[in-house]
């Protein structure tokens, strides 16, 4: 099991965030977490990557709790938003202090870097320019190529296809299936973009004010479950 969520609450004040009795992702997973603001997602992520302390129960990453041991840091890959990014650095900068951080050689580094060539569009290296004056967009495809360079075993992506234009929005989308299919990586993805989350998910979580509403399994049915879903509470 690569990880597991046992009796999760997360309270913010009198409001429960986040509830989740169990939840269990096998390796290779690739997990589309979907639901409306308010729902829990971020919250939810944020409480895997032990960057939010739980009221109750627990996240284990390959039997170890994560609260408890950083062996998992090892091996997790994650972009959450732009405060994840040190933004006093330019992108060359960043990359070399993740590398770094992660024990990649400088040859290591740059090839690495080469195959996210087509994804940076030439607007990201060689720009001589801090992170803190890139767009929005750049900004976050900074901190994807980061999480997805050093190769993780999981992969956790918080609406990745915010603020990128659609030729990005295709290109982040193959990458995901390519480091999934190719590697075994397995990956959490949240997005508001059902489209591209059902398109490339082999497993679907639907959250309501931070429960579990629907766990499927991709397939027509389940995406025509979701369709229903958020066309009721559009119309509600």
């Amino acid at each position: 099991m690569e990880l597991q969520i046992n009796n999760l609450v997360k309270r913010f004040g009198d409001k429960v965030a986040l509830d989740i009795s169990g939840l269990q992702i096998e390796k290779g997973t690739l997990l589309g977490l979907v639901g409306n603001n308010g729902a829990g997602k971020t919250t939810l992520f944020r409480l895997i990557l032990d960057l939010l302390k739980a009221d109750s129960g627990y996240v284990l990453s390959k039997g170890a709790d994560v609260s408890q041991s950083e062996d998992w840091k090892v091996y997790t890959g994650s972009f959450i938003d732009n405060r994840f990014l040190i933004e006093f650095l330019t992108p060359e900068e960043y990359f070399a202090f993740v590398g770094e951080t992660y024990g990649l050689g400088k040859d290591d580094l740059s090839a690495r870097l080469s195959t996210f060539a087509r994804f940076m569009n030439g607007e990201i290296l060689g720009q001589k320019k801090y992170i803190r004056n890139f767009s929005a967009g750049n900004k976050q495809k900074i901190g994807i190529i980061a999480a997805m360079m050093i190769q993780p075993e999981v992969l956790i992506l918080d609406e990745p296809f915010n603020f990128l234009d659609p030729s990005s929005q295709i290109e982040i989308r193959n990458m995901i299936l390519k480091m999934n299919r190719e590697q075994g990586t397995t990956v959490l993805i949240s997005s508001h973009n059902l489209n591209y989350t059902t398109d490339i998910s082999t497993r679907l979580v639907l959250l309501e004010k931070g429960i579990i509403l629907k766990d499927l399994t991709n397939s027509p049915e389940a995406i025509e479950a979701l369709d229903e879903y958020f066309i009721q509470k559009a119309e509600s």
